[in-house]
């Protein structure tokens, strides 16, 4: 396995290529479990979510910042095409190309859960199960309003700060990256619809009941159309961070989902 450099207490580690990633555990034969984050988030702000998980389901664990958040490299480009995200499930495979991990757990938040899917489809033989957090599959009006709340509240209030405390000075590009994306022209009939026939391996939906970023017409999309075996948890009361909110319950549910599967 090429060398990494360690540069952090807490095992924060780089490739070559500048991608920071942490690894957690150390089980014999276990599978390990990857965590994709959302649109703002990075290693440290998963807290110890993923650790808990790791513990609970002895599989090893693998968190990494994707390029241009937390303390990866920057963004090669401003611009982001709309196949961004499955460039993004290009490169997941690459790292675990890197890493050796043949075949992995995905859990994908936001984003993370929309690239976790579409790298299940492209590259099914090298994906053992799937949990998304929030994720989108097409855009609906309430994913652009929940956008264009976020834009008010990174302008007006002290958002940009507390984000630049774990992205830096990657802290605008990453914002813009994001609203600006999906809020621009053309980027409303964004949809991977079509990649979710191509999923066979078994998929856990979580979905908060209030989330400000999308229905329930999300999950009910998913779980039509995968082929493999597909169950949502829906938790009431709770916005697009379940894992934050209530992480017992989401590591207890999500805990029995794997360890069904393994």
């Amino acid at each position: 396995m090429p060398k990494e450099n360690q540069d952090h207490p807490n095992g924060v580690q780089f490739t070559k290529s500048g991608i920071a990633f942490r690894k957690i555990g150390d089980f014999p034969d276990a599978p390990t479990l990857i965590f994709l984050h959302d649109s703002f988030g990075c290693i440290h702000l998963w807290r110890d979510f993923p650790e808990q998980l790791g513990t609970l389901t002895q599989c090893n664990v693998l968190i990494y910042d994707r390029q241009g958040y937390g303390r990866s490299c920057p963004f090669s480009s401003p611009y982001r095409a709309k196949s961004y995200m499955e460039r993004e499930a290009d490169t997941l495979k690459e790292l675990m190309d890197y890493w050796e991990i043949p075949k992995a757990l995905l859990f994908g938040h936001s984003d993370g859960g929309s690239i976790a899917l579409l790298m299940a489809a492209k590259y099914p033989d090298r994906v053992q199960g799937i949990i998304t957090e929030g994720a989108h599959v097409f855009v609906e009006d309430i994913t652009l309003h929940g956008i264009q709340h976020a834009i008010k509240l990174y302008e007006t209030s002290n958002l940009k700060d507390r984000l630049a405390k774990y992205h830096g000075d990657k802290t605008e590009a990453m914002f813009w990256a994001w609203a600006a994306t999906w809020t621009r022209d053309g980027f409303t009939d964004w949809n991977i619809e079509a990649y979710l026939p191509r999923i066979f391996c078994p998929v856990f939906v979580i979905q908060g009941m209030e989330d400000e970023y999308g229905s329930l017409e999300q999950v009910d999309s998913i779980l039509d159309q995968v082929q493999g075996p597909a169950v949502s948890f829906l938790v009431q009361g709770i916005g697009h961070t379940p894992h934050k909110d209530v992480p017992d319950r989401v590591l207890e549910r999500t805990s029995l989902f794997i360890n069904e599967i393994l």
